[in-house]
């Protein structure tokens, strides 16, 4: 959206609010509504599947993006040098572009990394937090039980 647009929009509205017209304004949601249906969860959900897909996608990129864009690279390279060497101008801006190449070739690489270990830390994580949250439920029923037999129930 454009900056004046949205500029607009909020005059808009502040000359509606002094001219009294009716209005709704959403601050938050009512503390008994929301958006799964009574859950408290919501709707978004994702299944570790999902993100494994995602973690395997952005690895396969990682690896298939190096391999075909540094031909790429060096191909461009290899025909800047011709054309400079023969002494057509655009051989210099095909060298230059070629150059830049590489920093963003490594932009998206760093992304790809940094999804896949990412997803990986976040699987990895979540499989401890569960382990402990097992360990730390059955402790308490341990001591359920113990105060159970010390009451004679």
């Amino acid at each position: 959206m454009a900056w004046d647009e949205w500029e607009q929009l909020k005059a808009d509205a502040q000359a509606r609010r002094q001219d009294g017209a009716t209005h709704m304004r959403l601050n938050q949601l009512a503390p008994d509504s929301g958006g799964g249906g009574g859950s408290t969860r919501g709707d978004l959900t994702v299944q570790q599947k999902d993100l494994a897909a995602i973690g395997s996608a952005a690895h396969e990129l990682f690896n298939g993006f190096s391999h075909y864009s540094d031909g790429a690279r060096l191909s461009s390279m290899k025909a800047a040098g011709g054309l400079k060497s023969q002494g057509f101008a655009i051989g210099g801006a095909l060298d230059h572009v070629a150059e830049h190449w590489v920093d963003q070739v490594q932009t998206l690489l760093d992304a790809c990394a940094h999804i896949s270990n990412h997803l990986r830390y976040t699987k990895n994580q979540h499989t401890a937090d569960e382990s402990y949250i097992a360990g730390a439920l059955s402790s308490i029923s341990q001591l359920d039980h113990g105060f159970d037999a010390r009451k004679g129930s």
